[in-house]
C-alpha cells in the first residue's frame, strides 16, 4: 500500500467538504498522479450506480469523475439512506444488508469497520494519492464511540487530517480552533492543518484572522479559499443543496415545478434542466400550492414511498396534480413519483416502513408492489416518444404493471420500461439521470412548448465546470504543501 492520504473533515455538515476533495481530485489528477476518492459512511439519498453494479454517495461517484476514474463500491463502502426520522437503509459495499434504526446502528456500526480498511485498502492499491471525505462534523464528541466516518477511522489508518471551516457561517476562527478543544488529543495530533472555505470579500482582512488560527492551533492554515459561483451546477452533495423557491410573477420560460418531498432522493435528476436557460425550475416548499402555469410537474424519487405520498396529499397537492392533469398539464413521475402516479402502493413486508398499502393519486393505470430485491444497473435506452438515446440506471425496490405500462415511456435493452396515461399528459419512469442525455431532453423540453433551445452539452459542462473549480484551488491552496502532509496509510495501526 504506497499511496498517499489525505483525510478532510469539517467543522460541520455543509461546509463544503465533498467540493473540496473533488476539486482537489481534479487538480492532482491533471499533475499526472491516479488519484482515487474515499468516504468510509456516508449519509444520503442522493446516490449512483458504479460499474460493479453497486451504489455509492452521488458526491463519490462525482469525485471519481474528477479524478477520471471509474465510480467503484470500495470509495464509499457505507451509504446510510434515512427512510423515515430515526432509521435508515445501511447499504455495505454497495448492497442493501439492513434497515435499522439510528440507535441500533450506532451500537452496531464499529463491526463494519473490517469491511470499510478492505475496502480503503483496495482503493489505495490502485492509486497515487487518496483524498478522503469524513463525514458531518469532527467534533461531534458524542458520537466519537465506535466512528468509523471520522476520527476512528483516521485512527485506524494513521492518516493526517484536514478541518476546514466555512467562513459564510460566522465564527469560523471559534469553530476551527473550538474543534481542538473538544476532540480527543489523540485525534487532534493527526490533525495537519485547517482550511478556510468559501470566503468572499478581500482576503487580505482575513490575514490576521488566519495568523490567529495557526498561533491557537499550532497547524498551518490553508486558504482562504473564495467562494466558487458555479458549484450550483455540480450535483449537490444533500437536500442541502436544494433551494427553495416560488416561480416570477411573469416569465417567458418553460415552468418546471417539484415538490419539496421529506425524503426526496436521487434529486440531481433535475440539474441538466437546472442548467437550461429556457427553464425556470423550481422547488415547491410545504405549504405552498403547485403553480398553476406549471408547464410540467415533477415528482421525483424518494426514499420513502408511501410516506412521502401521505405527506403529498396532506399538503393538498393531489388535489393540484389532478387538477393539472385534467387541464392537460403534463406530470413526470420518476421512480418513486412514478409510482405514486398508479392506483396503489402495496408494501405487506413492510420493507419501507409499516406494512400496508396506499392508494396512489390514481393519474396512471398501474399498480406496485414492494420488492426486497433491488434493482441496481446502468442503462443504456431510447424513449418511446422521440426514439431519442437515454443514457441512465435503475435504483428502485418494487415491481409496477398496469395498462398503461402498454404505452412504455422507454425501451431499455428491449424491454418496455414506465408507462404513459392515454391523453399522453402523464407519465412515468424508473430510469434516473434521463435529463443527462441532450438530444432528449431538448425534444422533451421543445414539446413542453419553448420556442428557442439553447444547446447545451450536459457532460462537457460538468467537465468544464470541475476543470475550473481544479484551476480554483490551484489558485487559493498550496497544492505542493497538502501533497506533502499526505502520507502513506497504516492499517489497523492505531486503536480506532
Amino acid at each position: 500500500m504506497s499511496a498517499r492520504a489525505l483525510m478532510f473533515m469539517g467543522t460541520g455538515s455543509d461546509v463544503g467538504k465533498s467540493l473540496i476533495v473533488a476539486g482537489l481530485c481534479r487538480a492532482f489528477t491533471n499533475r499526472g498522479l491516479k488519484v482515487m476518492p474515499f468516504k468510509p459512511q456516508n449519509m444520503s439519498n442522493n446516490a449512483a450506480v458504479t460499474k460493479d453494479n453497486g451504489e455509492i454517495g452521488r458526491a463519490q461517484a462525482l469525485q471519481a469523475r474528477a479524478a477520471r476514474t471509474t465510480p467503484l463500491t470500495s470509495m464509499n463502502p457505507v451509504l446510510l439512506k434515512p427512510e423515515h426520522e430515526r432509521g435508515a437503509q445501511v447499504i455495505v459495499r454497495g448492497k442493501r444488508v439492513a434497515t435499522m434504526s439510528a440507535s441500533r446502528y450506532f451500537s452496531e456500526r464499529e463491526k463494519y469497520l473490517p469491511q470499510v480498511m478492505q475496502a480503503f485498502s483496495e482503493v489505495c492499491d490502485q492509486a497515487d494519492l487518496v483524498l478522503i471525505e469524513g463525514a458531518g462534523s469532527a467534533s461531534e464528541i458524542n458520537l466519537r464511540h465506535n466512528d468509523i466516518a471520522n476520527f476512528g477511522f483516521a485512527r485506524a489508518a494513521d492518516i493526517p487530517v484536514m478541518i476546514i471551516g466555512d467562513i459564510q457561517r460566522g465564527g469560523v476562527i471559534a469553530s476551527l480552533v473550538g474543534t481542538f478543544n473538544v476532540i480527543d488529543p489523540l485525534d487532534a495530533a493527526l490533525v495537519a492543518g485547517t482550511l478556510v472555505n468559501r470566503f468572499q470579500g478581500d482576503s487580505d482582512l482575513f490575514k490576521q484572522g488566519l495568523e490567529q488560527i495557526e498561533q491557537r492551533t499550532n497547524r498551518p492554515c490553508f486558504g482562504p479559499v473564495s467562494h466558487f459561483e458555479q458549484a450550483n451546477l455540480l450535483p449537490a452533495e444533500d437536500i442541502l443543496g436544494l433551494h427553495t423557491s416560488m416561480p416570477p410573477n411573469e416569465s417567458q420560460k418553460i415552468l418546471i415545478a417539484v415538490p419539496q418531498l421529506p425524503r426526496i432522493a436521487n434529486f440531481d435528476d433535475l440539474d441538466p434542466l437546472k442548467m437550461m436557460p429556457e427553464v425556470e425550475l423550481i422547488i415547491v416548499p410545504p405549504d405552498q400550492p403547485l403553480p398553476l402555469n406549471a408547464h410540467l410537474i415533477i415528482l421525483p424519487g424518494s426514499k420513502s414511498t408511501r410516506s412521502d405520498l401521505a405527506f403529498l396529499k396532506a399538503q393538498g397537492w393531489d388535489i393540484d396534480l389532478a387538477a393539472h392533469a385534467r387541464r392537460g398539464g403534463r406530470i413526470l413521475g420518476i421512480c418513486a413519483g412514478f409510482q405514486m402516479l398508479g392506483q396503489s402502493i402495496s408494501d405487506p413486508d413492510g420493507i419501507e416502513g409499516n406494512p400496508g398499502t396506499s392508494t396512489g393519486l390514481g393519474l396512471l393505470q398501474v399498480d406496485t408492489k414492494m420488492t426486497s430485491a433491488k434493482q441496481l444497473r446502468l442503462e443504456n435506452a431510447r424513449d418511446a416518444q422521440f426514439n431519442c438515446p437515454l443514457s441512465g440506471y435503475h435504483m428502485h425496490m418494487g415491481r409496477t404493471w398496469g395498462t398503461d405500462c402498454d404505452r412504455p415511456f422507454s425501451i431499455c435493452n428491449g424491454t418496455s420500461e414506465g408507462a404513459v396515461s392515454p391523453a399522453g399528459n402523464v407519465m412515468g419512469t424508473y430510469l434516473h439521470g434521463l435529463f443527462g442525455s441532450d438530444e432528449f431532453r431538448d425534444n422533451f423540453v421543445g414539446k413542453l412548448g419553448a420556442q428557442k433551445i439553447s444547446f447545451l452539452n450536459y457532460e462537457a459542462r460538468i467537465e468544464q465546470v470541475l476543470d475550473n473549480l481544479a484551476q480554483h484551488l490551484e489558485q487559493h491552496l498550496d497544492l505542493d504543501a497538502l501533497h506533502k502532509i499526505a502520507k502513506p496509510a497504516k492499517i489497523g495501526a492505531q486503536t480506532p
